[in-house]
């Protein structure tokens, strides 16, 4: 590394250690905003972009657009510097990019990365030498290297190579995972280590020099692909353990077992054992979607990951498995799911949090009425459920008064401020498939 290389990184590297410089921000969403505003929280000026101009209005009127994020926590990132814009020509004058955009599924369950390219796309021709660019957004191995620096390399116009080595000079590119986790108050999110991983020694160590100004831990790894495995792996457990104890559920129901007494009995064992619980389907960004990525990914590698698609079809069966509980209770009661008017409590993906993608409630509700079910929903978050990639509901939040009217109440998403002795009381047959109703004792209530 010669000697003028070195003394700019060092000085791009004491800029993040002193909190001076400028972080951008692309994707003001429900993994950016929160990261714009931890970095902002340790004095960071920090640039959040975003396509949406409705978002970016609000977060420079000093609101906010998610429910758990308050607007005093924008309009306090607001005097340390943050400010939202949809020009990515300011890009230009970022120290780091740190790119947080949606990785989804496609209708054959296959990677969309189009929002991933159409980020790079549109950055590469603003891009500068020694700036660090880190994507978050949760991918298959192999997408930083394969994907995102060819289209920054092509896309800058002005010849400038991702730096490899230490003698490179160029831009530096890193990939570090996202592990955010909707409504969970128990860990601070600047207690959660940092995974780092980067084309080249440079860019490890700055990426860790910036993320370890507002995290405990960074844990730098050998390559951008090993840290997009980690990703995958974290949330794969997850994803097959939560398969394991809905099959366990579907076999204890025969067996007149309650699989919750089981796995309360189960996690007093003080090794070996980590409890999962069973549900009506997998909801967020990432657990349904990530085992899918891998998947479609070993398939290059002429390998089939069959463990991991057999937990993936019985999650996904889940909602269907649901519809088989409503209609076996309305039958119970002499009445058919073609007619019935059904009312759905929770359409977020888990309790308390107002984000319903992947939400296994969109698909109850389009099976419901698929069958000819008469179909109304609560949700004390979503005052409206229209349109999304994958769903087309065009529903309005029905308020908790007379229950009596529908002939089933299933409770899918359990939040909090329900009053479940009340629903029970109130409902003619309840559907509960989240343990909600647990000591409730009630000849209504079929647990499933």
């Amino acid at each position: 590394m010669t000697i003028e290389v070195a003394s700019r990184l060092a000085e791009l590297k004491h800029k993040m250690e002193t909190r001076e410089a400028r972080i951008g921000i692309v994707g003001m969403g429900y993994v950016g905003l929160p990261l714009a505003l931890l970095f902002s929280g340790e004095r960071f000026r920090v640039t959040g972009f975003d396509i949406a101009s409705d978002k970016v209005n609000a977060l420079n009127a000093g609101g906010s657009y998610i429910v758990r994020i308050l607007p005093e926590a924008i309009r306090d990132a607001q005097k340390a510097g943050f400010r939202a814009t949809s020009d990515y020509s300011e890009i230009a004058a970022m120290d780091a990019v740190i790119i947080c955009v949606p990785t989804p599924l496609n209708e054959h369950h296959e990677p969309d990365l189009s929002y991933v390219t159409g980020t790079v796309k549109s950055i590469a021709p603003h891009i500068h030498q020694d700036q660090l660019i880190v994507l978050e957004s949760t991918t298959y191995p192999g997408t930083t290297e394969e994907v995102m620096v060819p289209l920054l390399e092509v896309g800058n116009g002005h010849g400038l190579k991702v730096a490899r080595t230490l003698d490179d000079a160029g831009v530096h590119v890193a990939f570090s995972p996202e592990r955010e986790d909707p409504g969970n108050d128990t860990v601070a999110r600047h207690d959660i280590p940092k995974v780092v991983g980067g084309c080249g020694p440079v860019a490890v160590e700055l990426a860790a020099a910036m993320y370890g100004s507002i995290f405990r831990r960074v844990v730098p790894v050998s390559s951008p692909s090993v840290a997009e495995m980690t990703k995958l792996l974290e949330n794969i457990y997850r994803c097959v353990n939560i398969a394991l104890v809905n099959e366990l559920k579907q076999l204890c129901m025969r067996m007149g077992i309650d699989i919750h007494e089981v796995i309360d009995a189960a996690k007093t064992k003080p090794f070996g054992f980590q409890a999962f619980y069973p549900g009506p389907g997998l909801g967020g960004h990432c657990i349904p979607i990530d085992p899918f990525y891998l998947s479609w990914k070993a398939k290059e590698f002429d390998f089939r990951t069959r463990f991991i698609e057999l937990a993936g079809e019985v999650n996904t069966n889940m909602p269907y498995f649901v519809l088989d509980q409503i209609a076996a209770g309305l039958n119970q009661q002499r009445k058919s799911i073609n007619g019935s008017k059904v009312l759905v409590l929770g359409v977020a993906y888990k309790r308390d949090i107002d984000d319903l993608r992947e939400s296994p409630s969109l698909t109850i509700i389009e099976l419901l009425r698929d069958k000819g079910a008469i179909v109304a929903y609560n949700d004390p978050y979503f005052p409206t459920v229209g349109r999304g990639r994958q769903y087309d509901l065009n529903m309005t939040n029905t308020p908790l008064d007379n229950l009596a009217q529908y002939d089933a109440v299933v409770i899918v998403t359990d939040h909090t401020t329900y009053d479940y002795k009340a629903i029970v009381e109130q409902s003619q047959l309840v559907v509960d498939t989240r343990n909600a109703t647990k000591g409730i004792d009630s000849a209504k209530i079929v647990r499933c």
